[in-house]
């Protein structure tokens, strides 16, 4: 071949010459290449030899070239023929061939590489060379680790991985991200997130646009989305790494998106606000048991107990109890019907205040009954015994409010929950806690609450209603 078609060779075009062929630009590209590259013509000359290769090796393409195989300079001499033999037989034999085998540098060292090598056809289709493409073996080891670590997260990681683009619209989904998202791999790409997530866009968004900016977090986030799914919408807390990916080709980092991954700890986190709701309430429950203890009144200490059962827990809250007996009813023949209608007859003891906060009111004085419909949550806890929860739904305030007055509860309440008020075998009536609309509603662990704290309230009541015969007699 001539040197006009050789790596590494440069011929400058004088006045009037006629412009070249595509030898320069041959050239321009084996020398821009990632990977070391040389050829040899049929004989075994080298005949062409990049940059890359003089990086590895030290040689020059002007020492390089022109060369009849590496014996004395490339590989040492007892190794020569069987390296030579193995790389010139990729004229003879189909497709690629690679192997690995220890070549010398310039200054005497040996590096291993391995290479890729095929024949080089001539026009009438016969061998005519074979070219060399090879790379140090360690860094061709990072490479082949790099790929096989992207397929081991794709594929069998078992936590969600999601490659974000600049955009911010998933590129590529690994299967556990894509059950957790409740869709396909495919449909997934290219979709804005906000069409993935009906809970927690704007957070994750921020924290993607971030990354994007200034790099990836020093610790991981805690994050709760709501996903969307074919039942409904589910509620999940993801742990997120993110990680900002760049490209390595270009001068400066030009940020390509974002690696977000995410574990699923909904059952841990639960856990976690229960146990400590749970030592919350347990510590409010010992604080009231101590201050009532304190109060002279016992009615005073059911409304201790009330005040500290409510932070944290409810809105407002109502002691109502059951209203006695007329003593013109006292007959044996007459005692159940008395019984019945004390049932359904109450009488407000206490209730929290409705404008600034502060301790809860004392209220049955007047001993007037409180006109509850039939039908009232309150009314039915009674005559259950057992607690009852009640909510306004999913309608306009206004709706709501109607909901609230109708059933003799401050107007911002929403969601209610009864808890009857028992000592010694008997109902002495009901506490009722409400929650407003920026609340959540009454669960189970709620009711199991608001009994334990109805229970010490009732056996107040019960010393209160005592002490008031005692000192009557």
């Amino acid at each position: 071949m001539s040197a006009s078609r050789r790596s590494g060779t440069t011929d400058e075009l004088g006045p009037g010459e006629p412009e070249r062929d595509g030898s320069d630009l041959l050239a321009a590209l084996l020398d821009g290449m990632d990977a070391a590259l040389c050829a040899f013509d049929a004989d075994g000359v080298v005949t062409h030899w990049n940059r890359e290769a003089e990086r590895i090796l030290g040689w020059t393409a002007a020492e390089a070239v022109g060369r009849k195989g590496f014996a004395g300079w490339a590989v040492r001499s007892a190794d020569a023929e069987e390296v030579e033999g193995r790389l010139l037989s990729a004229m003879r034999a189909p497709g690629r061939q690679v192997h690995e085998f220890a070549l010398v540098t310039k200054d005497g060292g040996r590096v291993l590489v391995r290479t890729q090598s095929a024949a080089v056809r001539g026009p009438d289709g016969k061998p005519a060379g074979v070219y060399c493409a090879f790379s140090e073996v360690h860094a061709q080891i990072d490479l082949e680790r790099s790929i096989a670590l992207s397929e081991a997260l794709f594929e069998d990681a078992s936590w969600g991985v999601v490659l974000v683009d600049a955009d911010l619209r998933p590129a590529v989904v690994n299967a556990h991200a894509a059950r957790a998202l409740g869709i396909g791999r495919t449909s997934v790409l290219g979709r804005p997130i906000g069409e993935l997530l009906s809970q927690g866009v704007e957070e994750l968004e921020g924290a993607l646009t971030h990354v994007l900016a200034e790099g990836a977090p020093p610790a991981p986030a805690e994050m709760w989305v709501g996903v969307r799914t074919a039942e409904g919408e589910r509620r999940r807390c993801w742990r997120s790494w993110f990680l900002r990916l760049a490209s390595p080709l270009a001068e400066e980092p030009v940020p390509l998106g974002v690696s977000w991954m995410f574990q699923d700890v909904t059952e841990a986190k639960q856990g976690e606000q229960e146990a400590a709701l749970l030592r919350f309430r347990t510590n409010q429950l010992h604080r009231a048991a101590r201050a009532a203890a304190e109060c002279e009144d016992p009615a005073e200490a059911a409304t201790v107990h009330l005040d500290f059962a409510l932070a944290g827990f409810a809105d407002h809250a109502l002691i109502d109890r059951v209203a006695a007996a007329p003593a013109a009813e006292a007959s044996a023949e007459a005692e159940v019907e008395a019984e019945a209608s004390a049932r359904v007859r109450l009488v407000r003891l206490a209730a929290t205040p409705s404008g600034a906060p502060g301790p809860s009111l004392l209220t049955g004085a007047a001993g007037l009954p409180v006109r509850y419909e039939e039908g009232h949550p309150a009314l039915q806890c009674v005559e259950r015994a057992g607690t009852v929860r009640a909510d306004a739904g999913e309608v306009p305030a206004e709706r709501s409010r109607e909901w609230a007055l109708a059933r003799q509860w401050p107007a911002d309440s929403v969601h209610s929950l009864c808890a009857v008020l028992r000592s010694r075998g008997r109902t002495l009536g009901v506490v009722t806690f409400l929650r407003g609309r920026g609340r959540s509603r009454f669960e189970r662990s709620d009711a199991t609450y608001a009994e334990d704290v109805a229970v010490r309230i009732a056996a107040a009541l019960d010393l209160a209603g005592v002490t008031g015969a005692a000192a009557q007699e």
